[in-house]
């Protein structure tokens, strides 16, 4: 992951070099968080991209980060009404493997998502990659949790880069 953030640019909310206006977000990180994860800071960088105009917030609702980034746009939406979570499923039945923890909170928040995309109605080796493309053809800015060069989340950092390249990455 060194390596692959030598060659990227990276931007954050707190700095006006890019004074491109930003609408959409997505999401991509981890299943498994590493100590140095903080939600705190995720939450602060998602607020900050709410009040510089990000709406509409597009989420892969796989366990870990993206579980914990769909909840932040939750929480966020007391505060700001007008902003909207977008669930993206890349297949029927994701959750099958979930603990019957995250299976809980995945329903929970599919429930109050303002919308839910299911992109296949079933698995098929590809689709998580199909839903990674998806939200990066659609994101403005794309907030990860990243420290691999291989995986879901490094994909869809290349990804979103390519399709993208005026985009805003943000690190978590």
């Amino acid at each position: 992951m060194e390596q692959m953030k030598k060659q990227l640019t990276f931007f954050t909310t707190d700095t006006e070099e890019k004074p491109t206006e930003y609408k959409t977000c997505a999401f991509t990180g981890h299943r498994q968080l590493d100590a140095d994860f903080s939600a705190k800071k995720l939450k602060k960088e998602t607020e900050n991209l709410v009040k510089k105009g990000v709406e509409i917030f597009y989420n892969g609702m796989a366990i870990g980060f993206d579980l914990i980034s769909a909840e932040c746009v939750l929480s966020l939406k007391k505060k700001y009404p007008q902003i909207k979570l977008i669930a993206c499923v890349p297949c029927y039945g994701q959750e099958k493997y979930f603990s019957e923890t995250d299976k809980k909170r995945y329903v929970k928040i599919l429930k109050k998502a303002d919308e839910t995309v299911v992109l296949s109605d079933h698995y098929f080796q590809g689709c998580m990659q199909a839903r990674d493309k998806y939200m990066a053809e659609r994101a403005d800015v794309l907030v990860a949790y990243c420290h691999k060069s291989t995986g879901g989340a490094a994909y869809t950092v290349k990804i979103f880069q390519n399709l993208n390249p005026d985009g805003l990455l943000i690190f978590i």
